[in-house]
């Protein structure tokens, strides 16, 4: 995913002399074409969170398009007052990109995990919250959240996703991709957990289960004709998410299920537990540990079922 953002980043800051990189001590290399074409349009703010959003906000309010890149946990959680304060207050138009989002650096531990930075910002006014699925959804998103009014929240995964659209979608800010369609039950798949929902939903078709796969990518707005949609035709729906259970994508849809009137549809919330991983393992790993791969996500679906 990393690789299609340095691309695309590169792309548009060609198009757009107000468009501005500032890292958190990350990605130097990552950024090589970019550096070399807009030398006078990347900062490297250090290891000092905090301060980068405060200048990304001041950009913003000059006029300037700001991208806020590191890590996502220390982009989202170490500055959240920041971002509050001096981004979504102000509702200027700050890009936050947080990269490695979910299970992606399981193996650093639990400093660098992030299972709570979607609940953390979509309580904030203004912000929104997009997380796309594969490579191709990563840049599109990037187009969509620079064209976006106010701030935007980027969650990303790291390199080597595989890839899910055979050609770039339609991608709009809070309305979701129709992957598969499906007949007995709704998938609604949020972010990095794409490709591993899509072979969940095969299964489920091996089985017997028809079985409607959604590329959910904008936590917040919610893509609510969708969703008005989707309750209403499936026996099941369940949401997908690297995420923890409080406050993420489930949650969100749960919220807004209890606005609505009575439905039969039953939902299913599928994602991370509340607790830390004490382990040290790979991406593929501590999903298996936490139940979010495609085997696990099978047998949730079929349990409820």
């Amino acid at each position: 995913m990393r690789d299609a953002f340095a691309a695309e980043l590169t792309a548009l800051a060609g198009a757009d002399p107000r468009v501005i990189m500032l890292s958190g001590d990350i990605g130097n290399r990552l950024f090589d074409k970019y550096k070399s074409a807009f030398p006078d349009r990347f900062y490297n703010c250090g290891v000092a969170e905090q301060n980068m959003m405060s200048v990304a906000a001041a950009l913003a309010s000059s006029g300037m398009r700001p991208i806020v890149y590191t890590i996502a946990p220390f982009v989202t959680l170490r500055c959240l007052e920041q971002i509050r304060v001096d981004v979504c207050y102000h509702n200027v138009p700050v890009v936050i990109v947080g990269v490695g989002a979910g299970l992606s650096y399981a193996a650093l531990g639990a400093t660098h995990h992030s299972l709570e930075d979607v609940a953390c910002l979509r309580a904030l006014p203004h912000m929104s919250v997009v997380c796309p699925g594969d490579p191709i959804e990563a840049g599109l998103a990037l187009r969509a959240a620079l064209k976006h009014p106010g701030p935007v929240y980027l969650r990303l995964g790291k390199k080597g996703e595989p890839g899910v659209h055979q050609k770039p979608p339609e991608f709009i800010i809070g309305r979701g991709i129709v992957l598969k369609p499906g007949q007995r039950v709704g998938l609604l798949s949020c972010g990095t957990l794409l490709p591993e929902s899509l072979a969940a939903a095969a299964e489920l078709e091996r089985r017997g289960v028809s079985t409607e796969l959604v590329s959910f990518h904008t936590v917040k707005p919610l893509d609510e004709a969708l969703l008005h949609r989707i309750f209403s035709r499936f026996e099941l729906v369940a949401t997908v998410e690297e995420h923890g259970l409080i406050g993420g994508l489930g949650s969100a849809v749960a919220e807004w299920l209890c606005d609505q009137k009575p439905v039969k549809t039953r939902l299913c919330r599928i994602g991370g537990p509340d607790a830390f991983l004490h382990e040290a393992g790979e991406q593929e790993y501590a999903r298996r540990r936490f139940g979010l791969d495609a085997e696990a996500i099978v047998a949730r679906v079929l349990e409820r079922l």
